[in-house]
This record gives structure tokens, sequence and C-alpha cells, in this order.
């Protein structure tokens, strides 16, 4: 695991509310699944006690960069947006366990993000799509909400809904799933529990992954602040240790 600054290489606004930020370091050698994530040292001094968990968005092992979207929902993200290229961050990471993608082939794969749980899915669609056939899901709350579309169309038929319509489908993601009327090998998800349990019920023939969004105390554990009810002998799983990917099997949301 990976301690220490990584350094700013842009940080922008890519849609309302929402940045992309691009740190390069060693810690992107250490990355082996799509869906882990690290966590982020925010501000300075005792401001903020907590390291925030940030989900990677895409990674470049020969350019030693990794990519992170995040949303300003605090004064740690509004904090964050203010980093300018040349400055450091210090990183913990990568934790989590994230997305299997070995020995997938042949699929008809579906894969369905809401808001910030769309970032994690981008480098998992790259790599799906070298062999199978991928299909996005996003989902907004409006237009001026949405980033990543036609990144996403270069490896997926990408389909967009929108909560006040004004973009793409009118609705939630799960009114487009019905609109298609398309069966799907798996599924891959990762959003807000509402959105994840309704995914979950909709799809609950499929074999499926659920990638949960949660606040993390320590990020490695310990500090049982991020808990999910499970089926398994504990009945419960750790977010930040045992994820935040699971099969849909695997947890009751």
């Amino acid at each position: 695991m990976f301690r220490g600054d990584l350094e700013v290489k842009s940080n922008k606004l890519i849609a309302s509310d929402t940045f992309e930020i691009v740190l390069q370091g060693n810690v992107v050698q250490q990355i082996s699944r799509p869906g882990q994530f690290v966590h982020i040292k925010i501000g300075e001094g005792s401001t903020h006690m907590l390291r925030r968990p940030f989900s990677i968005a895409d990674y470049n092992i020969k350019a030693n960069q990794l990519t992170i979207i995040y949303k300003l929902i605090g004064d740690g993200t509004e904090w964050l947006s203010h980093r300018r290229t040349g400055e450091n961050l210090n990183v913990l990471g990568p934790l989590g366990n994230g997305f299997e993608v070995e020995g997938i082939k042949d699929e008809h794969i579906l894969v369905i993000g809401g808001g910030v749980g769309v970032p994690p899915l981008y480098n998992l669609v790259k790599q799906l799509s070298t062999q199978n056939h991928v299909t996005a899901i996003l989902g907004y709350q409006s237009k001026d909400a949405i980033f990543y579309e036609q990144k996403f169309s270069r490896f997926a038929d990408t389909f967009i809904a929108t909560n006040d319509g004004s973009y793409g489908y009118k609705g939630f993601v799960t009114d487009v799933i019905d609109q298609m009327g398309v069966k799907f090998d798996q599924y891959y998800a990762c959003g807000p529990l509402g959105m994840l349990g309704a995914v979950q019920q909709r799809l609950i023939d499929v074999d499926g992954y659920l990638s949960i969004e949660e606040r993390m105390g320590c990020g490695v554990g310990a500090c049982f602040a991020c808990v999910c009810p499970a089926i398994n002998e504990k009945g419960y799983v750790k977010i930040c240790q045992d994820g935040p990917v699971f099969h849909s099997k695997e947890v009751t949301l």
C-alpha cells in the first residue's frame, strides 16, 4: 500500500459542482482492479481530522497518473477544488476490493451508474469492452450534471437518464432498463443506496456486482464506521475492507 504525496497535474470543473482531478505518483503501480479507491488528506492542520475516500475513475500506468472525479458537497471538497497544478496531496491507497474483470469474455454486460457512482465504472467499462459487449446506463439529476458521456460512448452503448427529463430518458436508471427489454449476462452498478437497492431487485435473476458508496472513517476496516447488512456468519460486511464491491447476493440493501 502506498502512503505519500501525489502531484496535482490538473483540477478542473467538468459539470455542475463536479470536478476532475488528475494526480501523478507511484500509487498507480499498485492498482489491481477497477473500483478501488484512495483516501486523501484534506486541508492543513487539524481542521479535517479524517481522510476522505475517493473512487478511482481511471488510471494510466505508463503516465503514472490516476483520475478522480468528485462533487462539491462540503468544506473538504471545496478545499480540494482549489488545489492547483504542481501542488501535492497526501494519499493512502489503493484501498478496497474492486470489480472482478479477469476471465470475462463474450458476454453482454450492463453497467449502471448514478451521479458520483459513475466515475469508478469508467475504467471498468474500458477493460470489459475489450472482450465483451457493454451497455452503460448513467443517471444524473439534470443535463448540467452530466459528465463523461462521450468517454463512455467510446467503449459502450451508452444511455443517459435524468431525473427532470432535461436530457436523455426522463426518470431513473431502472426505468431505462425496463424500456430496453434486453437480457444481460451480468451487471455492475455503483451509486446511491436507493438506486442500488432498486437495481438489485429489478435484476434479481441476473448475476451482478454492487459498489457501495459510504462515508468512511479509517478506510482500512478498523473503525466499523461503514458497515452494511450482509448474508454471512457475521451479519455484516465492512465496505472499506470487504468491499466496496460486493456480489449482489452477498449484501442486503
